[in-house]
């Protein structure tokens, strides 16, 4: 399965998530086939690469030898003729997955690697019904696919260690940071450590703490701002698994528990309050104000990526306030 230079790569569905994969790929030199059952997805997908490639400043030259390697297509099994890889972008909804890897089987050639993206359902479900498992395996890339460099690759109990290692391998080469998940868990990592963050933050509101804006001000203005460079075990480490064991025996006692979610977030969605698409969750989103929010994340992904690729020197003189 080792497998280098310009790949075919099939995209099972164009939305959100899907063109942002596509784009990472055909940008670092591969062909790409970007399947969806949606005409209007497919029309605009070139579309939206270019958008999100503007977005990225990237040359017109490039954003059109990018564009040039993406072919639409209506049909999944045409699709994968052919092709190396293949990465399902398809609703997170198991049966639909299911569905959708049943038809890639049956028209991909044998070398071709499968790879789910998911954030939570366990890839052992969606491939469980597969007579060639070993190739299968999950990626989960977070959103937006085009600026978040990790993707985590997920194992499950069949997948032989060549897939493991040519999937990373061709992750590592598109520029991505491939993180190996070795065991097939709900959520695999980022997702478990992200709601654990979560499932603490909605229980602080609820029980009259502080507000939603207090918790996501604490967390932007405090830990939030190292996290990029600094991951909680090195930290620990930093201050002493001393000093971070005398925390946990004081503090972890009182953390919310429960196994299941929130009262109060299911009292939301009850009440018809699902954030932005109704103007009102956690907190109230009057109109143009999620717009704002995503163009300052965007930003902020940005600056940060040119922070981190500036030279050592240079990042040491701004920590300092010299340029």
């Amino acid at each position: 399965m080792a497998m280098s230079g310009a790949r075919t790569i099939a995209i099972c569905g164009a939305g959100l998530m899907g063109h942002g994969i596509a784009l990472s790929l055909a940008r670092a030199g591969h062909r790409v086939h970007a399947y969806d059952p949606d005409a209007a997805t497919r029309a605009s997908l070139r579309a939206r690469v270019r958008d999100s490639l503007t977005l990225l400043k990237a040359g017109g030259d490039e954003i059109e030898r990018t564009i040039a390697r993406i072919d639409a297509f209506d049909d999944l099994g045409a699709s994968v003729t052919g092709a190396d890889y293949v990465f399902e972008a398809a609703p997170e909804q198991l049966a639909v997955k299911q569905k959708a890897f049943a038809e890639i089987e049956a028209a991909a050639p044998a070398h071709c690697i499968f790879a789910s993206n998911t954030s939570v359902i366990p890839i052992t479900s969606i491939m469980g019904g597969l007579g060639t498992r070993a190739r299968a395996l999950g990626t989960h890339w977070w959103n937006p696919p085009h600026l978040i460099p990790l993707v985590e690759v997920i194992r499950t109990e069949w997948t032989c260690e060549a897939a493991m290692e040519a999937m990373v391998g061709l992750l590592a080469g598109v520029g991505k940071q491939p993180v190996r998940v070795e065991k097939d868990i709900p959520g695999f990592v980022g997702n478990r450590l992200q709601h654990a963050l979560w499932r603490e933050a909605v229980s602080l509101v609820e029980n009259g703490v502080c507000s939603a804006e207090a918790v996501d001000a604490v967390i932007r203005a405090s830990f939030g701002r190292r996290l990029a460079v600094l991951g909680p075990l090195e930290n620990a480490d930093l201050v002493g698994t001393d000093l971070t064991l005398d925390i946990h025996e004081n503090v972890l006692f009182d953390l919310e528990s429960r196994r299941g979610p929130s009262p109060y977030l299911r009292g939301l969605v009850a009440a018809g309050k699902l954030g932005v698409k109704t103007g009102e969750g956690f907190m109230k989103w009057p109109p143009g104000a999620a717009d704002q929010t995503r163009a300052r994340v965007v930003d902020y992904l940005l600056a940060i990526e040119a922070l981190l690729d500036a030279p050592p020197r240079r990042r040491r003189n701004r920590s300092q306030g010299r340029t």
